[in-house]
């Protein structure tokens, strides 16, 4: 899923029901955390969960998560491919492939 694809559609969404005036940075992240949790709760007691389910909640995280990139002025593909980045730095393939260590025990 591209940035370019996505963006101008919710802004439309967003423009269209006035819901701009509520998106404060710090309203968005809020959001975001709101409904991780909704999709955390999918895997509460099992690790199955419906995928129908999964994907609506996730939906709901990435939804919030551009329009708060989008409200700081950020471009989620760049920020996404400079942190990955710096965590190839901290994680060296030599030092974590098939390990969940930290990088500060590696």
């Amino acid at each position: 899923m591209s940035n370019e694809s996505v963006m101008p559609t919710l802004r439309e969404f967003v423009i269209e029901r006035d819901w701009g005036q509520f998106h404060s940075a710090a309203n968005l992240a809020k959001s975001i955390s709101i409904e991780s949790g909704e999709l955390l709760e999918c895997f509460q007691w099992n690790d199955e969960a419906r995928v129908e389910r999964v994907k609506a909640e996730l939906a709901d995280v990435l939804t919030y998560a551009y329009l708060l990139a989008d409200r700081i002025g950020v471009d989620p593909n760049e920020i996404v491919l400079e942190k990955l980045q710096e965590t190839r730095t901290k994680y060296p393939v030599e030092k974590a492939r098939g390990r969940s260590t930290k990088y500060d025990r590696l």
